[in-house]
């Protein structure tokens, strides 16, 4: 049977958004090649006709996955004025902590993150700053941009890790009011 023309990289694309959400869900680094290739209907022996290595998986992955989350969290320059607060209270909520598969990358993959090569690091670095500068140009602050993302990655840390509901809306919920009630505070 011949495929077309474009078939390996339409595989390859799919192993990479299958295995986004296996990842961010089961984590990275226990989950086997076998794995990832099953859920899209292929040997694992198929796997090294995509990326030349696992650790190159990731790569891609977490680099998709910082460019997708960089483009719907920052927004363009045509984005409307609450378009940073909308997308706050989209990120800090129960929804988001429940379904770590559709979410962000950073909650669920960042100490394997942490422990990457220095390529892989680059890249989100890079991806990173995006966000950030996008965030502290539309907030017209310099250090907004970093505290958001690290009010944010860690408030849902918070709530992944605990098991009621209602601590879990408290976290969200102060989070999300900490975050309003410092846009709002006069700039030094």
């Amino acid at each position: 049977m011949r495929y077309s023309a474009t078939h390996k990289q339409e595989t390859r694309e799919k192993l990479i958004n299958t295995s986004r959400e296996i990842a961010k869900k089961d984590g990275f680094g226990g989950t086997g090649v076998d794995a990832f290739m099953k859920a899209i209907g292929l040997t694992g022996g198929a796997f090294y006709t995509h990326f030349e290595s696992k650790a190159e998986l990731f790569a891609e992955l977490v680099e998709h996955e910082l460019e997708f989350s960089t483009e719907m969290l920052a927004g363009d320059e045509d984005a409307p004025a609450d378009h940073v607060a909308r997308k706050l209270r989209s990120y800090l909520s129960s929804a988001h902590a429940l379904h770590p598969e559709t979410g962000c990358v950073l909650p669920t993959l960042g100490p394997e993150i942490a422990r990457a090569s220095p390529e892989v690091k680059a890249r989100v670095e890079k991806s990173l700053k995006r966000l950030r500068d996008a965030w502290s140009e539309r907030l017209d602050d310099d250090d907004a941009g970093w505290a958001l993302l690290a009010q944010c990655v860690g408030a849902l840390i918070l709530a992944r890790v605990v098991e009621s509901e209602r601590t879990r809306r408290e976290i969200l919920g102060a989070s999300r009011r900490f975050l309003e009630r410092a846009e709002k505070a006069p700039r030094k």
